[in-house]
C-alpha cells in the first residue's frame, strides 16, 4: 500500500508525463504550422515569380528588355492625363535607325541584334526616370519625354540622343557606326491622343529622313501633317 508521499510523487509523475505529452503535441503542432507557413511562403514566392515572368513577357520586349508598344501606350495615356492636370507639355519621339538593313545583310542578324541592344541601352542611359523608352518593333523606338519645357529643350535632347547613338559600337572585332532619324510630336499642339501623337511623330520621322539621315524634325501644326 502506497504512502501519501508515494501517492503524491506518483501523481506528480503522471502530471509531468501529461505536461510532456502536451508539450510534445504542441511542438509537433508548431512544426506543422511552420511547415505550412513555409509552404505558403514558397507558393507565394513562386506565384510572384510567375507573375513577374508573365509581366515581362506581356509588357516588355524580349530582346532589348525595353517596354513594348502596349506598355508605352498605357504610360502615354497616363502621361496625357497628368499633362492635362498640371498644364504640362509632352513630347513623343519616333526614332528609326538609318540603313539598319545593311547591317543585317552584311554582318548577319546576330550582329544586328547586338546593335539593337546597344542602342536600347544608350537610350535608357539617356532617359530620366519619368520618361519611357520603348521598342516599337524592328529598328524603331519610341521615347516619351515628360514635361520637356519648350521646343528648344526638346530639340537639344533629341540631338544629344542622336550623338550618343552615333558613337562607334564595338562588337567582337567589328566597329560599327550607325545613325538615326527622329521625328517629334508635341502634346497638345501635334495631337491630343496617344494615337495621334505617335502617328504624327512617325510622319515627322520620315520627314527627318528625307531632309537628311541622322537628323531631327519637330512637327509644327502650321506646316501640316
Amino acid at each position: 500500500m502506497k504512502t501519501k508521499i508515494e501517492s503524491k510523487v506518483s501523481e506528480s509523475v503522471d502530471d509531468l508525463q501529461g505536461v510532456n505529452e502536451s508539450l510534445a503535441q504542441g511542438i509537433h503542432n508548431l512544426k506543422q504550422t511552420e511547415i505550412a507557413l513555409t509552404d505558403s511562403f514558397e507558393a507565394l514566392a513562386d506565384t510572384e515569380a510567375t507573375l513577374a515572368t508573365v509581366e515581362l513577357r506581356v509588357f516588355y520586349d524580349s530582346m532589348t528588355a525595353l517596354p513594348n508598344r502596349d506598355l508605352f501606350n498605357d504610360r502615354l495615356a497616363h502621361a496625357i492625363s497628368l499633362a492635362d492636370r498640371h498644364d504640362w507639355t509632352l513630347a513623343v519621339m519616333f526614332l528609326d535607325l538609318d540603313h539598319f538593313k545593311s547591317i543585317n545583310d552584311t554582318h548577319g542578324h546576330t550582329i544586328g541584334d547586338c546593335v539593337l541592344k546597344e542602342v536600347a541601352q544608350r537610350l535608357l542611359d539617356h532617359s530620366r526616370e519619368e520618361d519611357t523608352v520603348c521598342r516599337n518593333g524592328g529598328d524603331e523606338f519610341l521615347y516619351l519625354l515628360m514635361n520637356p519645357q519648350g521646343t528648344e529643350n526638346i530639340g537639344r535632347i533629341a540631338s544629344q540622343i542622336l550623338t550618343n547613338i552615333a558613337q562607334p559600337i564595338d562588337i567582337d572585332d567589328l566597329q560599327l557606326v550607325i545613325k538615326a532619324s527622329i521625328g517629334i510630336a508635341v502634346y497638345p499642339k501635334s495631337g491630343t491622343t496617344g494615337e495621334q501623337l505617335i502617328r504624327t511623330a512617325d510622319t515627322a520621322m520620315y520627314r527627318a529622313k528625307k531632309l537628311l539621315g541622322g537628323s531631327v524634325f519637330i512637327h509644327a501644326p502650321e506646316m501640316g501633317k
